[in-house]
């Protein structure tokens, strides 16, 4: 197992490795869970999100840890995605 180093950022962001990403599979917009251990350590997952109520709070909550600016993008984007989409459904 190999060690990264990365540098946390002012705002509390930081990059993970590409190598890390690769040997994970893990792509850009992929739900990421973090989750303190009791020894201090981080653990961090890639989530799967299915439409289970439970999903859908844990969507929800995330989205509301959001700050406004960035909930605004996702509500236009998901709003267009929805209306290609029924105007695709027209079309059929």
């Amino acid at each position: 197992m190999s060690k990264h180093f990365r540098v946390l950022g002012k705002r509390g962001r930081v990059n993970i490795p590409v190598e890390v990403r690769e040997k994970l599979g893990w792509l850009g917009n992929d739900i990421l869970s973090f989750e303190v251990q009791d020894n201090g350590t981080l653990l961090v997952r890639k989530e799967q999100i299915n439409a289970e109520k439970k999903d859908c709070e844990s969507i929800l909550s995330m989205f509301n840890f959001l700050p406004e600016s960035q909930q605004k993008e996702i509500l236009i984007k998901l709003s267009v995605k929805w209306a290609e989409k029924e105007r695709g459904g027209l079309n059929d």
